[in-house]
């Protein structure tokens, strides 16, 4: 529950702090006295957006601070756990400050935070009902939401949702597929044609560089064997060459042994280099006996690297390499063509089953929302005909749809107030009030169902008086004793059965007004009561009757 708020530096509010009981709180004061202020500030707790115009001194920060307890909330847990957020089982703290310059900031239990995951664990925490939220009830995918809250769908939805997931995405393939295979078809023949063309090419990996390579040795083949000439007459051919001046070394060598010491073993080392020199000079040699001008394979050089440069340009590539690749790809298209009716229905099938298993999923959550269905409409109307809706029918219609993330359903909540009338959807029968009031019943319903610590009403109970108040008060006191409600209203019917009694209130000094809030006491809940009833808080009267409320209501 809601245990205490603090709001300082907002709209009239300076500085304000709360402490917040169990049960049903009232807040009540004059209009304009800053009820609305409160919830204001509160709804940046849950992501709204700041308003720099609310921020009441431009020098000092804004800050929106709550303390909620947080005793046996698991799924609270987890998700701090999940997220990196600072967790401690007893308190979660939630705070939103705004800086002068406008930034924002976040934090929950002093770990700061995204927007997103304040809103994230806020939404867990306190649900704020003000009267704009009413029309709500008229939209389907609210209703919708309503039935799966009550049904218990939230693991069942989660599941389906990863099946539908699967479903769209084998639908996604299987378009893709056929629309692929569709430009294919319709290219096929080109496909074809440069498919042929490149395997008549016959191209190799690295073999425009040889060809380069060959072309140069034979453009340039006279320098070439000019440079194999001077290198075979100084290795072997020449007069005088490197291998009989070694020879003639080696010979002088072994007149040396007397002066040459073994270790150093001379003779062998220059019979080694002979060695050496020798199998260069046969290598020089073969090189120059197989170069031989011919003009034709020179032709022939030149023509092929012509055709491989003119078959990039054409396919506006720069290498052979990809080449290859096009070549390789353009076969799969075709290869794949050839084989698109097994594709085409192996992909039909995954997407069939896809869909029976997401059908499957969905029908279950059908069960469940038409028993939750059914259950919610006779309670709400068990709930509502007391508010002044004695002639209430109400039905929770579960009907087939086209298959979306939300499974099969389409939900539509009809009423009928008056006897005899037809039913009907609820945003062409019903008045405001007659809308607040169903909204009320189902919140209570819902509260009931869920694990939501903190339920807040934004005088919900507007253009109601008399029997009907006193109900709307006992339904709300009834509420608090599974979860906290704090409701803002006018109405004394509702404010005599709080278990706490805050009042909003406006007052001014020599520079300014401010927001101000009290507990009131039990000689205060009197007065403010007698105030409500007569405008009056020492009229004998309305203190007699403020009184006898509290009795009543066994306050």
């Amino acid at each position: 529950m809601l245990e205490s708020l603090h709001i300082s530096n907002y709209a009239l509010i300076d500085n304000i702090d709360i402490d917040f009981a169990p049960g049903l709180n009232i807040i009540t004061g004059e209009t304009g006295a800053g009820k609305s202020i409160m919830l204001g500030a509160l709804s940046l707790l849950l992501g709204a957006r700041a308003d720099m115009k609310t921020v009441r001194n431009a020098d000092t920060k804004t800050v929106i601070e709550a303390v909620f307890g947080v005793d046996e909330y698991p799924a609270l847990k987890t998700y701090c756990e999940q997220n990196d957020i600072e967790w401690d089982d007893a308190r979660c703290i939630i705070r939103r400050e705004i800086s002068p310059s406008g930034r924002s900031r976040a934090f929950v239990n002093d770990s700061p935070v995204p927007l997103a995951q304040l809103e994230g664990v806020a939404l867990q925490l306190i649900d704020i009902h003000s009267q704009h939220q009413n029309q709500l009830l008229t939209r389907s995918e609210f209703q919708l939401q309503v039935i799966d809250t009550l049904a218990g769908n939230e693991e069942r939805l989660r599941r389906y949702r990863l099946l539908y997931a699967t479903f769209r995405e084998a639908m996604v393939k299987l378009k893709k597929a056929k629309a692929r295979i569709e430009r294919t078809r319709d290219d096929e023949d080109f496909t074809r044609f440069q498919l042929e063309q490149l395997d008549e090419l016959d191209l190799t990996e690295g073999e425009m560089e040889e060809l380069e390579r060959d072309r140069d040795v034979m453009t340039n083949l006279t320098d070439i064997k000019s440079a194999l000439y001077t290198a075979l007459q100084a290795l072997s051919d020449g007069s005088k060459n490197a291998l009989g001046l070694i020879d003639e070394a080696s010979g002088a060598c072994e007149e040396l042994e007397s002066v040459l010491d073994e270790e150093d073993n001379i003779p062998a080392r220059l019979e080694n280099i002979s060695i050496e020199l020798r199998d260069i000079a046969e290598t020089l040699s073969a090189i120059d006996s197989d170069l031989h001008a011919d003009p034709a394979e020179l032709e022939a050089t030149e023509a092929r690297i012509e055709a491989i440069y003119s078959m990039q340009q054409k396919h506006k590539v720069d290498s052979v390499e990809a080449l290859i690749d096009l070549r390789e790809k353009l076969r799969k298209r075709l290869d794949a063509l050839d084989n698109s009716e097994d594709t085409l229905a192996a992909l039909e099938k995954d997407a069939r089953r896809a869909l029976a298993l997401a059908r499957e999923s969905a029908a279950e959550i059908s069960t469940h929302r038409k028993a939750a269905a059914e259950s919610f409409a006779r309670e709400l109307a068990e709930l509502a005909m007391p508010l002044g809706m004695k002639n209430l029918r109400v039905e929770a219609r579960v009907e087939p749809a086209d298959i979306s993330a939300t499974g099969t359903d389409k939900v539509q909540f009809m009423f009928a107030f008056n006897k005899n009338q037809p039913l009907m959807p609820v945003g062409g029968v019903a008045s405001g009030g007659e809308i607040s009031r169903l909204m009320l019943c189902l919140k209570a319903i819902i509260a009931r169902s869920i694990c939501l610590p903190t339920i807040i009403f934004d005088e919900i109970d507007t253009g109601v008086s008399g029997d009907v108040a006193a109900r709307i008060g006992a339904m709300m006191q009834q509420m608090g004793t599974t979860i906290q409600v704090i409701t803002i209203t006018h109405l004394p019917q509702v404010a005599a059965r709080g278990t706490s009694h805050f009042k909003v209130y406006k007052e001014d000094d020599e520079s300014s007004t401010h927001t101000r809030v009290s507990r009131l006491d039990p000689e205060q809940r009197i007065g403010e009561l007698a105030l409500m009833l007569s405008g009056n808080p020492d009229d004998d009267a309305a203190r007699a009757t403020a009184k006898k409320l509290l009795e009543t209501t066994g306050l």
